[in-house]
């Protein structure tokens, strides 16, 4: 079976590649010459864990491609997967356009039956739209059909997630369909992947429901965490969220305190569910009120560091850790980039150090009183703090004695609970943690 993944971004090359990899013929396509280019050089633009030596793979056994021509492409597959941007518009809706744009050199290209598989998070009704699109611009009657099928893949673990997925959803217009979404996901289904089959209406708000279900799980337990600090030294949220992930109804994952969710797909997602229900006469008011929770948890980081230091003006402060979490290079809506931003709003001095997202991160807050470091133990020197805003594994075994002899203060804001208090105060630093004495 021939595939045509259109866009080049995250979604669209990890899943590119996963398909390749389960035997399919796999031509990846984008808009963009310059990514193409650097794509047949064997460079990929994003960092994920996995994925280059995925792709050398599937490359050498002639299975995936990569091409600008996009006409030929789709004329050239049965089923063609658009994967393309869906960012949040001004409303906090989801800017379509690249997907109606995708939509309509798909209908210039059909001559014969083909599948277009949706995969960018999408406003429920947009498959059915997508439908109406293609057969409207069409230049001759042909019979084709459109599936929804939501990606759940997280980056920093994205092709793990390919290949084990807790389950493979699948919204589709026509039998036909459906089978061919079977045909495609067989090496996956023959493990005993669960398959969930449906419309294309609840397929695209399941993708919605639950990324906004784990986002009020964190903005739960940075609430609860709050509360630990309220409360004092008695309460610590560890033990408390070990509790709560200790009861089957409620589970372990996702109970971790910290600066806030962030990343491309939260944020945007649970802001775009909050539109769509008021679209629909109704309101989702425990999902509005994790948002609300989540846009001012990253100040409660700069909170304990002025807390610590009793001014932030003039004050050198150390940030470990730019992306939004750890094994990805993204600082899309990344916390510790908001918590970059209120301190340089409070005259503060940065020294900033990511093992990976620098480069990014740097695009993001510019040079302006912010030195960019080689490592951590050049990112602490000489500062009055230091924020551990990322918990990278490489963080977790710092010789934090060797780090403190560097620093001209005490203080350690552990954003992300990354260190055990009693270990960061006997190596000399006075500790705030999120709900930990």
């Amino acid at each position: 079976m021939h595939i045509t993944v259109m866009g080049s971004g995250y979604v669209g090359l990890v899943t590119g590649g996963g398909l390749a990899d389960l035997g399919l013929n796999v031509t990846c396509v984008d808009i963009d010459k310059e990514k193409v280019r650097m794509l047949h050089e064997g460079k990929i633009p994003i960092y994920e864990p996995g994925l280059e030596e995925l792709f050398r793979r599937n490359r050498e056994r002639g299975r995936l491609h990569f091409s600008d021509n996009i006409q030929e492409a789709i004329c050239n597959c049965l089923v063609t997967l658009i994967a393309v941007g869906t960012d949040a518009g001004p409303d906090g809706l989801p800017d379509l356009s690249q997907v109606w744009s995708a939509a309509d050199m798909i209908a210039d290209c059909i001559s014969e039956y083909k599948v277009m598989i949706l995969k960018s998070t999408v406003p429920v009704g947009t498959s059915a739209n997508l439908f109406k699109r293609i057969k409207e611009r069409l230049k001759h009657p042909q019979e084709f059909d459109v599936a929804f099928n939501p990606e759940f893949l997280r980056e920093g673990s994205a092709v793990e997630d390919f290949f084990h997925p807790n389950r493979i959803v699948v919204g589709a217009s026509s039998d036909r369909a459906s089978a061919i979404m079977k045909d495609i996901y067989r090496p996956l289904y023959l493990i005993q992947t669960p398959f969930v089959f449906t419309t294309c209406e609840c397929a695209e708000l399941i993708k919605y429901a639950a990324n906004s279900f784990l986002a009020l799980k964190i903005s739960f337990m940075n609430e609860m965490a709050n509360l630990c600090d309220a409360i004092g030294p008695n309460a610590d949220v560890h033990t408390l969220a070990h509790a709560l992930g200790l009861d089957q109804r409620i589970g372990s994952k996702f109970l971790h305190p910290g600066p806030g969710f962030g990343g491309y797909c939260l944020p945007k997602d649970t802001l775009a569910l909050s539109h769509i229900a008021k679209a629909f006469g109704q309101e989702v008011k425990t999902i509005d009120a994790a948002i609300a929770v989540n846009n001012q948890q990253y100040l409660r980081v700069v909170e304990k560091l002025k807390s610590g230091l009793g001014s932030l003006d003039g004050k050198v402060i150390g940030i470990l850790g730019l992306s939004f979490k750890p094994n990805t290079d993204d600082v899309r809506e990344s916390r510790a980039v908001r918590i970059c931003r209120a301190l340089l709003a409070a005259k503060c001095e940065l020294r900033v150090f990511d093992p990976v997202a620098l480069h990014h991160g740097r695009r993001l807050l510019g040079d302006q009183h912010i030195t960019y470091c080689s490592d951590a133990q050049d990112a602490v020197t000489g500062c009055d703090a230091i924020a551990f805003c990322t918990e990278w594994n490489e963080f977790r075994s710092l010789d934090l004695r060797g780090l403190k002899q560097h620093m001209r203060g005490d203080v350690l804001v552990d954003a992300k609970n990354i260190f055990d208090p009693t270990r960061v105060r006997e190596s000399g630093f006075r500790y705030y943690g999120m709900g930990r004495a």
